[in-house]
């Protein structure tokens, strides 16, 4: 299976693709691909695009376009459920839960997390330096309204 760090974006931006057409054909659909098709799901805005073919696959979702970019905010949903699933960094799971609970629904709750994430990996790219665990999970748990 590959690994999203190993691929391109037009390998991984096809992935999505594909994963979304194989869901909305009934297909059979690997684990990697029934986890991608999930996150899409959930976003009915993005549905077209994703469905479109070659065109919005290879356009540059910059932010001065005004437009978000659908293939990272999906990814980002990826990043925060594989972190909640191994609890890494740790911790990251309780907050999720108390997210959800704070919240009442996940998706809601991964939007906020998600906008933790973004800011941790805009610090690091910034600084160039790799994200500071102990400050994303920080901000998590003043976004869950837990105290340290």
């Amino acid at each position: 299976m590959p690994f999203f760090h190993e691929m391109g974006r037009d390998r991984l931006r096809a992935l999505y693709a594909e994963a979304w057409r194989r869901h909305r054909e009934r297909l059979p659909l690997e684990p990697l691909h029934a986890q991608i098709a999930a996150v899409i799901e959930l976003h009915p805005e993005y549905h077209a695009v994703i469905g479109s073919g070659s065109d919005a696959l290879e356009r540059d979702y910059t932010p001065e376009s005004g437009n978000t970019n659908p293939f990272l905010h999906l990814g980002l949903h990826l990043a925060i459920r594989e972190q909640v699933g191994t609890d890494r960094p740790a911790g990251i799971g309780a907050v999720h839960g108390a997210l959800t609970r704070r919240l009442g629904d996940r998706h809601a709750a991964e939007h906020r997390m998600i906008e933790c994430l973004a800011e941790a990996l805009w610090q690091s790219q910034r600084t160039g330096q790799p994200p500071d665990e102990a400050a994303y999970l920080a901000a998590l748990k003043r976004a869950a309204g837990i105290g340290d």
